[in-house]
């Protein structure tokens, strides 16, 4: 359902009655709905440039949702603004209400050469511009899931690893506002500055200090594929898998590099694969790589889930 982040064209906003260039958006001015995440808000034409320009920062999810149209949409809308708070920052999501933000429609549906907005639609923003396809019709929650983790895997990839900052939000007694976790920071750096020595360095501290922190885990997982990875010609490793498919560093050198390029499907059936052709030391050193790539991906993506069950397939 996903592609690679690739740039696109940016957004003309020259036809919205709006205020001067809006800052970074906040909850308290950008009409933060009840029940919504610390990184979801209503988008209106007051604040939609100010939304746009968030995504320098990190990606923005815009959800077109509309009551009277699509009643369903709004319950998709609601999921993105739910699931959105579950990656701590790595995206925003912003919603639009098409019925009582017609002009910010049709803005969008100009800049997408469409004469009329589909409804629901997702678009996700980096740096301005679209950087997938925008995808449209309903998307059930799991769909959802799968999608920002694919897309929190390429944003690791590629080294871009910015996080936005919780909406402002007013905190119920007795509660303090909690800021993005410093934890993740020098790790992160390393991601961003290309040092993937220094990345699984920094990851390894967390994930020892902290063995039950998930996302240290995957962030180790994935920055040893990246470490792994760092110039490696990617004909020249198909070419040497084609040649000897029982070569189990052949093999995970293709499985890690169709996972870096969002071929996860493909990176856990190779392996699988080899788990069934191989036996002793080397079968353990593929079903020990798969596992890894599970920690990578996430536990609970459900590719992870159907990974799981086809290893347990091959072991059996």
């Amino acid at each position: 359902m996903t592609q690679p982040f690739a740039g696109r064209g940016a957004i003309d906003l020259s036809a919205l009655k709006r205020p001067a260039p809006q800052p970074a958006p906040t909850a308290a001015g950008g009409g933060t709905a009840p029940g919504m995440s610390a990184y979801a808000l209503d988008v209106n034409e007051e604040n939609f440039q100010g939304v746009l320009q968030a995504s320098t920062t990190a990606p923005v999810v815009l959800v077109f949702h509309s009551p009277s149209q699509a009643p369903e949409s709004t319950q998709m809308a609601d999921d993105v603004a739910d699931l959105v708070g579950q990656y701590d920052g790595r995206f925003l999501a912003g919603i639009v209400d098409v019925d009582a933000q017609a002009q910010i429609a049709q803005v969008i549906a100009q800049a997408s050469q469409l004469q009329q907005l589909p409804v629901p639609l997702l678009m996700v923003f980096l740096d301005g511009r679209p950087a997938i396809q925008p995808i449209p019709g309903m998307v059930t929650r799991e769909e959802l899931s799968t999608l920002f983790n694919q897309l929190g895997q390429q944003l690791t990839a590629q080294g871009i690893t910015g996080r936005h900052q919780p909406l402002a939000t007013v905190p119920t007694e007795g509660e303090e506002e909690v800021g993005p976790d410093p934890r993740y920071a020098a790790a992160q750096d390393a991601l961003a500055a290309g040092d993937m020595d220094a990345a699984v360095a920094e990851y390894q501290k967390l994930a020892d200090a902290n063995p039950a922190d998930a996302e240290a885990a995957a962030g180790l997982a994935m920055a040893k594929i990246l470490q792994r990875t760092q110039g490696v010609d990617l004909n020249a490793a198909r070419a040497a898998a084609a040649a000897a498919p029982d070569d189990v560093d052949a093999q995970i050198m293709v499985a890690d590099l169709d996972l870096l390029g969002g071929h996860v499907e493909d990176a856990f059936a190779r392996l699988v694969e080899l788990v069934r052709r191989t036996s002793d030391k080397e079968r353990d050193r593929a079903r020990d790589h798969l596992v890894s790539l599970f920690a990578a991906v996430g536990n609970e993506d459900p590719r992870v889930l159907k990974g799981r069950q086809a290893l347990a397939s091959a072991l059996f």
